[in-house]
């Protein structure tokens, strides 16, 4: 139950944290509805697999310039999608009932951006390098029940509460009109430039030191 709750704690932190995964669940919701957003939320499931393994085994043992190098990629990559963000917003119009196909295609490519956002985002890597993985290892030599019930309640969090959000969004995004619609968009931008620049700051000195 110790895990559990750890994993509850971390989980839920992550969860609720500004940053780049949940800025993409938040723009993905209000352009392609609900289904976009929980496949976005859901990115986590995806690609922090081979986070895991690799951050307590390649990563562990390269310099740390290694690290900055990918949060200088990932801060470029969030800029990019901030910007393509915001120019949608100036004329975005509140999203009608799609066709099948065109809700496949935003869901497919929203959920492509994520991964990427997650995978190049320098912070799964660090959290499972620093925190994370220690944790998981210690409740595994403890009891592997345990270690499952750490990973349960981390993901059931992290992942549950970006779903809610999307959720809460996806309702409201068809009663605030036009000009609310293109300012929640153009916010959704302004935290990605925001995450963008965090990144940037934060791995580009070190990168430079």
């Amino acid at each position: 139950m110790e895990e559990l709750a750890l994993g509850v704690a971390l989980g839920f932190s992550a969860g609720i944290s500004p940053g780049p995964l949940l800025a993409l669940v938040l723009s993905g919701t209000l352009r392609g509805g609900l289904g976009v957003g929980l496949r976005v939320a859901a990115v986590p499931l995806i690609t922090d697999l081979p986070v895991i393994v690799l951050s307590v085994t390649v990563l562990a043992v390269l310099p740390g310039r290694a690290i900055s190098a990918g949060g200088v990629v990932g801060g470029l990559f969030l800029a990019w999608l901030g910007a393509t963000t915001l120019r949608e917003s100036r004329t975005a119009e509140i999203p009608a009932a799609r066709e099948a196909a065109a809700a496949r295609a935003e869901g497919r490519r929203t959920l492509t951006q994520g991964v990427l956002v997650n995978l190049l985002s320098p912070h799964p890597w660090v959290f499972w390098l620093t925190t994370g993985a220690p944790l998981l290892v210690a409740a595994w030599r403890d009891s592997p029940p345990g270690a499952g019930g750490f990973l349960l309640g981390f993901y059931g969090l992290l992942v549950g509460s970006k779903a809610a959000l999307a959720l809460i969004v996806a309702r409201a995004r068809h009663r605030i009109g036009t000009r609310g619609y293109r300012l929640l968009l153009g916010g959704s931008g302004v935290l990605l430039l925001a995450a963008s620049a965090l990144l940037l700051v934060e791995f580009g000195s070190a990168l430079v030191a």
